[in-house]
């Protein structure tokens, strides 16, 4: 009877050290959450996944992160590694559904708006929105998630770990993205 009870105690000792230990590194995850939610979803959903399993997509990233750390893992370049996670989380589902993205990237877009209070000058600027965004869908896939892991700030080496293709094919493909923006803005 002792023994049960010595064993309880240590399983409860072992317990509690391990809450203590996560107490703190939940709060740097969330730390983490609150500032690459957004920019982690805005990813997720260039790679055509309707915005519901975006967001899962996000939570499951901030989930394999915590797990992550927690058995010690490497810290290096944590920023690259969680959009790494997420593209592959997001190819996957989108894979296994056979989906196409229910909400087009206009819709994100929109959040962006225009303060101009001139009438021409408002609808000039839609009419180049427009112009830009039929030209980022037309970009096939890779172009496409390279010209946008390289707006949220990722190095050539980051986009090149992430989509798993070399540095002169992330060279490439943003050349050939930014060429083609260039040419249908017309600047």
């Amino acid at each position: 009877m002792i023994d049960e009870a010595d064993s309880s105690l240590a399983a409860a000792a072992r317990i509690a050290a391990e809450v203590d230990r996560s107490l703190p590194l939940a709060k740097e995850v969330e730390t983490m959450f609150d500032r690459w939610r957004s920019p982690l979803l805005r990813y997720v959903l260039t790679l055509r996944l309707p915005v519901d399993e975006g967001e899962e997509v996000v939570q499951e990233v901030f989930l394999s992160l915590f797990k992550h750390l927690r058995r010690d893992g490497s810290r290096k370049n944590l920023h690259g590694w969680i959009f790494r996670v997420a593209h592959n989380l997001a190819l996957k589902r989108r894979y296994a559904a056979v989906r196409q993205l229910q909400q087009p990237l206009a819709d994100v877009l929109e959040d962006v708006h225009d303060l101009a209070p001139n009438p021409e000058h408002e609808f000039a600027m839609k009419q180049r929105q427009a112009r830009l965004l039929s030209v980022v869908n037309a970009l096939g896939e890779q172009d496409r998630c390279c010209l946008y892991l390289r707006a949220e700030g990722l190095r050539y080496r980051e986009i090149a770990e992430v989509l798993g293709i070399s540095l002169g094919g992330v060279a490439l493909s943003l050349g050939r993205s930014l060429e083609r923006l260039k040419n249908a803005d017309g600047r």
